[in-house]
């Protein structure tokens, strides 16, 4: 299969880079499924539903979230009427929403995504480590799954590494989000597993984050109260992860990254072209 994971979407710069850019990669790379970190698309905070419905209307399969998920009050409502919307599987119980789905692809495949959330850093929730084990455990690779993808949401690249690690093999895809920077460690594992701890953003790299300059420095000059953070408002660049994964097996045969936009020297996977 040929899988695409797109790092979070900021703003309008972001769902618009998703909006105008993946309806046509979809069908050029022939894409079996998509899964896009959504949890920045709504000014920077959260996502609502027509935000959500957006994202899966440009081709995404699955929107997975992370700090922000309830950010935008109205997911606590809507996330249990959307079942391709995932927030982290390490929320206390009770929380609303799945932390995994099953998505079956066009041509029959089932593809478990699941989303955790890291401590390091973060709102400590629980183990996610536990979390994942007990999402695997119940649709394994190749047993029940095609293929599994595993956003760990997390700010501290040893426990993004660690959890790349732990699942080596078990998993087809885990990548890193949450910091906004595209990492160079893009590669395939011992075990088969393919790995990036952080695939980056979808949003205006002229910005600091995917928000607009001047608060974010002065914030850091001044350590004062000021104004609210706004989303950049320039042109966005695409960033993500493509991986084509063995039908045997699930597990990764090649990885590139994706970046398509300004700012960034662009990349992608020639080899689909």
């Amino acid at each position: 299969m040929r899988l695409l994971f797109l790092g979070d979407v900021v703003g309008r710069p972001g769902r618009l880079a998703v909006s105008e850019r993946l309806p046509s990669l979809r069908e050029r790379w022939r894409l079996d499924c998509v899964v896009i970190n959504g949890e920045n698309a709504a000014g920077g905070f959260g996502i609502t539903e027509s935000i959500c419905d957006e994202l899966i209307n440009a081709g995404a399969d699955a929107v997975t979230l992370g700090n922000h998920s309830f950010d935008q009050r109205e997911a606590l409502v809507f996330i249990a009427r959307q079942p391709r919307l995932v927030r982290p599987a390490n929320y206390p119980p009770g929380t609303p929403g799945r932390g995994a789905t099953v998505i079956e692809t066009q041509g029959g495949a089932r593809v478990l995504v699941v989303n955790v959330m890291g401590r390091i850093f973060l709102d400590p929730l629980d183990d996610p480590f536990a979390a994942a084990e007990r999402e695997l455990s119940a649709c394994p690779l190749r047993d029940a799954a095609d293929a599994v993808i595993v956003d760990v949401h997390a700010e501290a690249t040893s426990e993004k590494e660690a959890f790349g690690w732990f699942l080596d093999g078990r998993a087809s895809l885990v990548v890193g989000t949450h910091t906004h920077v595209p990492t160079a460690d893009h590669r395939i594992l011992p075990g088969g597993t393919a790995y990036m701890s952080d695939v980056g953003m979808c949003g205006d790299y002229d910005s600091v984050l995917g928000m607009q300059k001047d608060e974010p420095v002065r914030r850091f000059l001044q350590k004062t109260p000021g104004s609210r953070l706004e989303a950049a408002t320039g042109e966005g660049t695409l960033c993500g992860l493509a991986v084509e994964t063995d039908d045997a097996t699930g597990l990764a045969r090649r990885v590139s990254p994706v970046r398509l936009g300004p700012h960034l020297e662009e990349t992608w996977p020639r080899h689909w072209d």
